[in-house]
């Protein structure tokens, strides 16, 4: 069995698995012919290679980046949530609960003074006003919530 046959999570990344993952990053929908080309490997070792990279959970999953703004949604925000002690016992289920907004895009869970950072897409200040303070601020375990709009932010990878 040659190195590239081999499952990435059995050997440290190498610089062509990496530079794999990069261009991946930057366009999910490339082709098999042009990512090979452009890290100077043969078409089948490529595909071989993102396929165990795949496998192995290095890579993820493969998504559309889609702007809220084209489906109605104009006003961005994060949320921090501070639960009260007695109800960081179940983080995962409030984790989930969170999840299940429609309006949610991202949920981190975080250290610090906050437990969570809620990224959500709204159609405007009203419905944002509604999930803040008739969703979320009324649930027993949360002790309080921080809201920032976000005016704009840049996609890591263009």
């Amino acid at each position: 069995m040659s190195l590239s046959d081999q499952d990435p999570s059995a050997r440290p990344l190498d610089d062509v698995d990496r530079a794999l993952i990069a261009h991946l990053e930057r366009d999910g929908r490339i082709s098999n012919s042009e990512l090979a080309a452009l890290c100077g490997i043969a078409e089948s070792t490529c595909h071989k290679r993102v396929r165990a990279l795949v496998a192995s959970g290095v890579i993820t999953g493969f998504h559309a980046e889609v702007d809220p703004a084209a489906l109605g949604l104009n006003l961005e925000a994060l949320i921090a949530i501070r639960l009260h002690a007695h109800a960081r016992g179940d983080l995962r289920r409030f984790q989930s609960y969170l999840e299940e907004f429609p309006a949610t895009r991202h949920v981190y869970f975080v250290a610090g003074d906050r437990d969570f950072l809620l990224h959500v897409a709204v159609r405007d200040a009203a419905e944002l006003r509604a999930l803040v303070s008739d969703t979320l601020s009324v649930r027993e375990e949360v002790a309080a919530t921080n809201t920032s709009l976000i005016f704009d932010h840049s996609p890591r990878h263009r």
